[in-house]
């Protein structure tokens, strides 16, 4: 009974400890959309960040994944978040923003390999094959070793749609930490999240154990922008986040990845109908938009805390995405075009992440690499 007191007053004062190293410090949530095949606009602002994590903190070796808690992507926006935080087997990013930029540039031609299908309408698919050999390739560390939901640096989380249970399906490092029926090889995460209906089949994958299967499509459909997700996680996450009891304790960076709907594409034909492109392309541009409304709606206390950098054209280059003028949503409705450009506008929130330290979120504690042997029994 004595010992059982012992231990419980020292975890107290451990516990006590560790929210007073969090106190006065947010959160930091970074989320990526989906869409489309290039990533233009999330690839320009995630260099832009880290560019300007460079400057403001004179450390040239300084990541994303140091001045984030946590990092959720959708489709190609999930291929960026898991390159940003995949552990290089020393507890570092395996890829700075710039070299995912790069792979993603690099690669799009093998990771969306245009196939035809023959037959009496022809249409056009990607070939499964060309993407799983480039993410294969991708999350394989140099000594062989196939990386997992569990490794790595910082908490991931990737929605998809589960055809076996007609319900959302959403990866995490958390649910991978507990138990392998949960922990997925990173390059089946990402094929799973980009399964596009009518570009790509269902990909079917299952767990580590094998215990645990999914057919997955797009979570594009459910969650292209997955904002509202990762809130929703880290605010019920007590083992990742014990420090945070609502939003005020959250500093979220938002990132789009242009719209896929054209005003052009939305026209009706003479017929009065919607292509049935333009209705994928209004109804996943429709998801992002109704969440970002509702982000705002979330933050309209706190507006500070909460960025949502996207392209309002059809931005071709880098320096196009960044030079355009940023968009906030107003509580309850609407929206307004701001005086700052979206380049200056995750310039302005770098400086509270470099303000407030690196990221202070331990490792999972379910990790190999988390917990230390003891030196000399103490």
């Amino acid at each position: 009974m004595e010992l059982s007191k012992v231990t419980l007053e020292i975890f107290s004062k451990l516990e006590q400890k560790w929210l007073h190293h969090c106190e006065g410090k947010k959160t930091r949530v970074l989320t990526i959309d989906g869409g489309g095949t290039t990533g233009i606009v999330a690839c320009a602002a995630l260099v832009h960040l880290e560019d300007q994590i460079h400057d403001k903190t004179g450390d040239s070796n300084a990541r994303i994944a140091d001045f984030f808690d946590i990092v959720v992507g959708t489709g190609i926006g999930a291929l960026l978040a898991a390159m940003l935080v995949a552990d290089d087997g020393s507890g570092r990013p395996l890829f700075s923003a710039r070299d995912a930029a790069k792979f993603v540039a690099e690669s799009q031609a093998k990771l969306f390999r245009v196939k035809k299908l023959c037959g009496f309408r022809q249409r056009m698919r990607f070939s499964g094959r060309s993407m799983d050999t480039v993410l294969q390739a991708a999350f394989r560390r140099d000594d062989g070793k196939v990386l997992t939901l569990k490794d790595t640096c910082k908490p991931l989380l990737v929605p998809c749609f589960d055809l076996n249970s007609s319900a959302p399906f959403v990866f995490s490092r958390a649910d991978a930490s507990e138990s392998p029926s949960f922990d997925f090889e990173l390059w089946k995460v990402i094929r799973a999240t980009s399964a596009t209906p009518s570009m790509f089949k269902p990909y079917k994958l299952s767990s580590s154990d094998g215990k645990i299967s999914c057919l997955a499509m797009d979570g594009g459909l459910v969650m292209n922008n997955p904002t509202a997700a990762a809130v929703t996680h880290v605010l019920h996450n007590k083992r990742d986040f014990p420090s945070v009891t609502g939003v005020d304790d959250l500093l979220v960076l938002s990132i789009g990845n242009g719209p896929l709907s054209s005003p052009s594409r939305m026209k009706l034909s003479r017929s009065g109908d919607c292509s049935t492109a333009a209705v994928v392309g209004i109804v996943l541009d429709g998801v992002s938009e109704t969440v970002d409304q509702i982000l705002g709606n979330a933050f309209c206390w706190n507006p500070n805390d909460y960025v949502r950098v996207q392209a309002n054209g059809v931005a071709e280059r880098a320096e196009e995405v960044l030079a355009e003028r940023a968009v906030e949503s107003l509580p309850f409705g609407g929206k307004r075009l701001l005086t700052e450009s979206n380049g200056q506008r995750i310039g302005g929130f770098v400086q509270r992440l470099v303000a407030s330290g690196r990221s202070s979120l331990p490792p999972s504690p379910c990790k190999e690499t988390a917990v230390s042997p003891l030196v000399n029994g103490r």
